[in-house]
This record gives structure tokens, sequence and C-alpha cells, in this order.
């Protein structure tokens, strides 16, 4: 097939296909779930689509330094930009679940009674909430 032949939808190899982010509504509905991973408490909200879907995710660590703090504001803005992008709560998941430092340890909630992180917690918490097998109970 030559060049100019190709499917338009389909990018060739020196086109650059794009992505558009998909913007949450300036009023939206969200989920605050509180959670404790050993002596470390903390509150993750969950943004929401329209459709009930995660759009983006904030972590509040209570009585902790800038580090901690700092970390977690990372990891919410990197989750929140690729479910924006694109990314399915399970691929995101994916990319987080099971990494490992702390605080780690055990939880109070009965679904995930151990965590390695306050990442792994988060990931496999929306998991639990927002993957293809739950999203339809909202």
């Amino acid at each position: 097939m030559a060049h100019s032949e190709q499917n338009p939808k389909q990018p060739g190899k020196d086109q650059k296909m794009i992505v558009q982010r998909r913007a949450l509504p300036a009023t939206r509905e969200s989920l605050t779930h509180k959670f404790q991973i050993d002596s470390h408490e903390g509150y993750l909200t969950v943004g929401l689509y329209e459709d009930g879907s995660p759009g983006e995710i904030f972590i509040k660590i209570s009585k902790e330094g800038s580090a901690i703090s700092g970390m977690c504001q990372a990891f919410c803005r990197a989750f929140s930009i690729a479910l924006q992008y694109g990314l399915s709560v399970e691929d995101a998941v994916a990319r987080f679940k099971g990494m490992r430092f702390e605080p780690m340890g055990p939880t109070n909630n009965p679904d995930i009674p151990e965590a390695s992180s306050i990442v792994d917690y988060v990931a496999r918490y929306l998991e639990v909430e927002f993957g293809r097998v739950n999203i339809n109970r909202r």
C-alpha cells in the first residue's frame, strides 16, 4: 500500500496520535473514603464523571510531614491525568498496585486487610470500588 493510500484514521510511523484530555464537570459528585494503614490515617477523595467513573483522586494524610504529603500529591496528579487521558481504571491500578514502601501494614478495611504502601492501598481500593465488575454498582 502506498503511503498516500494509508487509512487516515490510523497514524503512520511519522504521524502522532492525538489524544484529548477528558475534562471533569465544574461541579461533580465525589466519594470520600477514610482509611488507616498501620497507625497512619488518611482520606481518599475520588472525583467522578457524570457516568460515575473516576476522573481524579486526592489523598490527605493526617499528621504527616511534607515528604509523604508531597509524594501523595504527585501520585494523585499522575493517576488523575492518566484517567483523564483515557487510561482505564484497571490499567492505572495495574501500574501502581503492589508498590512497597512505608507506611505499610494492616488496614482498617476488611476488603484490603494489608497494604504494602499508601499507593498500593489506593490502587487496590479503586480496583474494588471502580473495577470493571463493580462500575455498575454506582
